[in-house]
């Protein structure tokens, strides 16, 4: 009952304030997110989402994918968004709607009266990639990686999103429910996206070895190439390169695949952890 009480409390409060789009949402403890999804539902413009029980912002991680919601939607990821600020290269685009005080001060000086500048915002313009390892091995990490997507897309302005299973092939695709009608070649990504993006490729590099190194290695489909050439055009068309793998670092010597990817990436694999993620970023 409290909970049907709250929305429809936020359905009044946000439907009658004709500002709502600009409301900035605290959710705390968020339980399963149904009061921020709510929010997100009615137009807020974003939602913030916290919860002192992991198994809690676990699931609400999930409804928050679910409701496809995750634009707007955050489930504690600030640890991991401070990890990613470092990676910063800051730039003034767009319209100018940014007041320019010291111009401001200086202009009115000179004129005699009130002369207000502006300038456009400024912005990270750090150009991201990110393609990401989904089914199989990964479902045991899938909320570690929903809240770093969930942290990177609140971080990076210029940010792409690309999955593959195991291994990129010739393949790639956006949307998991759509992966077989909606296939993106790999090739046209690497004309796409210029060198001056930062790739960071996230799985748990954990696979027979001949889904690496052999044509026809892949488990899902008839592959032309072996994963290793696709790797290693990638790697080649983006220098800023990482692989974060959410496997713990102590358990990598297990997979012979591991050793195989690190190696194409020159040693650029890191743990998905905040210490790793802070080398990785610090590698870009």
């Amino acid at each position: 009952p409290s909970t049907r009480m709250c929305l429809e409390a936020l359905e009044e409060i946000l439907l009658r304030d004709r500002s709502v789009e600009h409301w900035r949402v605290l959710d705390v403890g968020t339980g399963t997110g149904i009061l921020g999804i709510a929010c997100a539902k009615l137009h807020a413009a974003s939602v913030l989402g916290v919860d002192i029980d992991p198994k809690a912002t676990e699931i609400a991680g999930q409804n928050v994918l679910i409701n496809q919601v995750d634009d707007r939607v955050e489930i504690g990821t600030r640890a991991i968004k401070l990890a990613l600020r470092r990676l910063r290269r800051w730039a003034r685009e767009g319209a100018a709607e940014e007041l320019d005080l010291g111009a401001t001060v200086r202009a009115t000086a000179e004129q005699g009266w009130l002369d207000v500048r502006t300038r456009p915002e400024r912005h990270n313009a750090v150009k991201v990639l990110l393609f990401l390892d989904v089914g199989g091995s990964m479902d045991d990490h899938v909320r570690l990686v929903e809240e770093l997507f969930s942290a990177a897309r609140s971080e990076f302005r210029h940010l792409e999103q690309f999955n593959f299973h195991n291994c990129p092939y010739e393949g790639l695709w956006r949307d998991n429910r759509r992966r077989h009608e909606a296939p993106i070649p790999t090739a046209e990504v690497i004309r796409r996206f210029g060198p001056d993006h930062k790739a960071i490729f996230v799985g748990d590099a954990t696979m027979s070895p001949y889904e690496i190194s052999h044509p026809g290695g892949a488990i899902e489909h008839w592959n032309a190439e072996a994963g290793a050439v696709w790797l290693r055009r990638l790697c080649e068309q983006w220098p800023g390169h990482v692989w974060l793998n959410p496997v713990p670092e102590a358990q990598w010597p297990h997979s012979p695949s591991v050793a195989m990817i690190a190696g194409i990436f020159g040693g650029a694999m890191h743990p998905l952890t905040l210490a790793g993620l802070g080398a990785a970023i610090d590698a870009l």
